[in-house]
């Protein structure tokens, strides 16, 4: 469903990075509808994954590809014409089945993998580098290329915080919508958009009423995850380069 004047923006990120603020961000704008991670049953259903709240998540989501897909390119609610779409990429299990993006604002939002996998490994167990999303963003990046003749469309977290006003003014920009003030401040909370999930993930942004000055960690990775880091590193570092 393509309608004059909609703009569906598609926000791929990895976890444990600022996607949630930036989820808030949009909503806080009154043209704009979002959706959290509306993959994130699918995904758990496919993989068997034991993730927090895993029940929870898969009673709250369709498990169904093309009804998922269907509300996305679906009429938008409440009117607004704006759909800001929070997907985190390593929900989608195969590159080959999102032709769908065609016709969307695509970006990817990226963190430094130290940074992702000292928060990561916190809140779960870090099984494999797919879990942390990097390689996905790299594949999407290269697909989305080839389905649209352009490549989509990098946010690095560290110059979002840094500077909040001039990446989304940038970022307006290139989605081609007005900027608004209101993009840098919400009210505290939990909101009825957040997924399920939020209780387990989101208690710094559901504490926030705006975008948290950058803080690097100063912690060491585990022993552990130094692969899960060195591998990942290549892949922020090309996706940065951009």
């Amino acid at each position: 469903m393509n309608v004059k004047n909609i703009t569906r923006i598609a926000m791929w990120s990895g976890p444990r990075n600022i996607s949630t603020a930036m989820m808030r961000s949009f909503e806080n704008r009154v043209d704009t509808e979002v959706i959290d991670e509306p993959f994130y049953a699918y995904y758990l259903h496919q993989t068997g994954l034991k993730h927090p709240l895993r029940r929870e998540v898969l009673a709250s989501q369709s498990i169904n590809w093309d009804e998922i897909v269907a509300q996305l390119n679906g009429k938008i609610p409440k009117a607004k014409t704006i759909f800001y779409q929070k997907h985190m990429v390593h929900h989608i299990l195969s590159f080959d089945q999102i032709r769908w993006v065609k016709n969307f604002k695509n970006c990817l939002l990226i963190r430094h993998p130290k940074q992702v996998i000292i928060s990561y490994s916190k809140k779960n167990k870090i099984n494999s580098l797919n879990d942390l999303g990097f390689i996905q963003q790299v594949k999407l990046f290269e697909q989305i290329k080839n389905l649209t003749g352009f490549y989509p469309a990098v946010i690095d977290s560290k110059d979002v915080l840094l500077n909040p006003k001039l990446i989304l003014l940038k970022l307006c920009d290139y989605l081609n919508i007005s900027f608004s003030e209101d993009m840098l401040s919400w009210p505290r909370g939990h909101r009825k958009s957040d997924g399920v999930w939020g209780s387990h993930w989101y208690k710094n942004v559901i504490n926030s009423n705006g975008f948290l000055p950058y803080k690097e960690s100063e912690e060491n990775i585990h022993q552990d995850n130094m692969k899960f880091y060195e591998n990942s590193l290549k892949h922020y570092n090309y996706l940065s380069s951009y």
